[in-house]
């Protein structure tokens, strides 16, 4: 006997719905998809327990002949290709005819459909895969597909997927990107019978604004080049409207939404200068390509792409962008003006008098390192016993450097990377024993979010505990931090639960707490750290430099720049020529 076997078609289908259908945003993505390429002018989208239980997309679109039902829910049937020279020049979204039979396979479904030639609509029922005849149904021109008990006869799958609202978060997601992918289509979508969204149809800023609101739109550049057969257009958002996830990213080639390794890498040349590496710039642009030159049958999901002449196009996509976002082009468009205020232009700032000075003792002291500040003995001035290896404090240079002075000359430290190091070092070796103390905020900090970040703080309360966290959500798009680690009890606890937040969204609990877990803690320790401008009182530039000579790895922050640097007595008569 053969040890070889042909799969059964049904188990085909739910292998690659593995692939296709990976949680119910990803059926709701196809069934969009194929709505759009019937010429739906408007959906609707109802939810049920995150689309867990039920998902339904109704359209008026083309809609599909009796006859054709049948085939429409079958494996890699499809209208939108016929030949390879289609499959080379797909203008459709959907086109490999495996969405609808993957979905069939796991579910159970129900589709249908009326054409305009139709006198009445047809209905076909599945479960499994199995397949009932057409029956005669009521729907003016268009088509519905509901999907109900999505894995409900692959339970192993099912448990993989989350909470009702971690879900409709996802959902809604695939949602906005469709949004902005057609501005010209109206949209709606309810979620446990509430209405969350209603789009009508409408220009593409208004529907961008819509979207993702007027601070967004206001604080953006729009953007519109077009060299041979390519064209880029949209909005950029500028250095001011930065964020702290990718989130607020979307493009899209040809009006489909892509995550390009290249097209990223393009966008984040653009921004190099002018935003700071830990943020991430917002963006809704639209690539247009000939179809022939980009191939979209990479991936099943079909949100990577492949370009013909890929350096042609990074380097349309960065000159473009850092066009757009030049200092010049922003500070003298005097279109961007408010109205009624006359456009000036921008000011620079001259050399002036350097400021040495040491604040008075602070009670920064305090929530720094935890014990009342102590005159150093052996102070400048004083008689000492031993100079330790980084001095004593002399100054501090506009907020930012300590001035101080050890055996060798003058030494220059980077308060806030050398203090960041401090704290990250704190934080591995509490969570190493298993001693992250938290602290209680005696008000807690509540901020605004999206339903993901709420949705994840919700399921993994005990990962963030670990962490010395305790953050609570008061509402859909609302959380409450009511706990931070001791170590960074004054720190901005709205900026680190949106860090935590954030990484466990991309990485998984279980990463963060093991692989990640410096990359968190480096960035945790990053808005923990002694901002610049902060006035410290010598005792505690003191406090400072002793911490550093008490630190492992304290010569370098943890993104690896230096945190202090040495300047010898004759590097100082060099400089002033001495002798000379």
């Amino acid at each position: 006997m053969s040890a070889i076997r042909v799969l059964p078609e049904l188990l085909i289908n739910q292998i690659a719905a593995g692939e296709v259908v990976e949680r119910p945003a990803s059926a709701l993505k196809e069934l969009l998809e194929n709505s759009l390429d019937a010429g739906a002018g408007e959906i609707t989208v109802q939810l049920d327990r995150g689309g867990i239980k039920s998902l339904k997309v109704l359209d008026n679109g083309s809609g599909i002949a009796r006859e054709d039902l049948p085939l429409a829910l079958a494996r890699h049937a499809t209208s939108k290709i016929t030949s390879l020279e289609d499959l080379e020049r797909v203008a459709s979204l959907g086109f490999r005819g495996e969405a609808l039979a993957s979905i069939v396979a796991v579910s159970r479904l129900e589709l249908i459909s009326r054409t305009a030639k139709d006198k009445h609509a047809w209905k076909i029922e599945c479960a499994g895969g199995a397949i009932q005849k057409p029956a005669p149904a009521a729907l003016s021109q268009g088509t519905g597909v509901e999907v109900q008990d999505l894995y409900f006869n692959t339970p192993a799958r099912r448990k993989f997927l989350k909470t009702d609202a971690t879900e409709f978060a996802h959902c809604e997601e695939v949602f906005k990107r469709i949004a902005l992918s057609r501005f010209e289509t109206a949209f709606s979508l309810h979620h446990n019978a509430r209405a969350q969204w209603h789009l009508a149809a409408q220009d593409a800023p208004d529907r961008i604004k819509a979207v993702l609101g007027e601070n967004f739109a206001d604080a953006s550049v729009w953007v519109d080049e077009q060299s041979g057969l390519l064209r880029l257009w949209g909005l950029a958002g500028l250095p001011a409207y930065s964020r702290g996830t990718r989130e607020s990213q979307y493009f899209y080639v040809n009006r489909r939404f892509v995550r390009d390794k290249l097209i990223a890498h393009a966008v984040r040349e653009a921004y190099q200068d002018i935003l700071h590496h830990d943020r991430h710039p917002a963006f809704v642009l639209f690539l247009e390509i000939d179809p022939a030159l980009v191939d979209v049958n990479v991936h099943p999901t079909k949100i990577e792409v492949r370009f013909r002449d890929s350096r042609a196009v990074h380097q349309f996509v960065y000159h473009v962008l850092n066009k757009a976002l030049s200092p010049s082009v922003i500070q003298h468009d005097a279109s961007r003006a408010a109205p009624g205020n006359p456009f000036t232009a921008p000011t620079y700032a001259t050399q002036s008098a350097m400021p040495l000075g040491a604040a008075q003792p602070a009670v920064f002291y305090q929530t720094l390192f935890g014990a009342q500040p102590k005159t150093p003995s052996g102070a400048p001035g004083e008689p000492q016993q031993e100079i330790p290896p980084l001095g004593f404090a002399l100054a501090q240079l506009q907020g930012i450097y300590i001035l101080a002075q050890n055996d060798k000359g003058l030494v220059v430290v980077d308060m806030h990377a050398a203090h960041e190091r401090i704290v990250y070092e704190k934080l591995k070796s509490a969570l190493d024993n298993g001693a992250t103390a938290m602290q209680p905020l005696l008000i807690p900090v509540t901020f605004n979010s999206d339903k993901l970040d709420v949705a994840t703080a919700e399921e993994h309360q005990a990962a963030l505990r670990e962490l010395g966290f305790e953050i609570a959500a008061l509402g859909p798009n609302a959380l409450a931090v009511r706990a931070v680690p001791a170590a960074l009890k004054d720190a901005d606890a709205a900026e680190l639960a949106r860090a935590v937040l954030k990484d466990i969204r991309e990485y998984g609990a279980s990463r963060v707490l093991t692989e990640r877990r410096n990359e968190l803690l480096a960035t945790i320790a990053c808005h923990g750290a002694v901002c610049a401008n902060r006035i410290l009182s010598l005792a505690e530039m003191n406090a400072l430099l002793r911490e550093m000579e008490a630190t492992e790895r304290a010569s370098q922050c943890n993104h690896g720049r230096p945190t202090w640097y040495q300047f010898s007595i004759a590097d100082l008569d060099k400089l002033f020529m001495r002798g000379q």
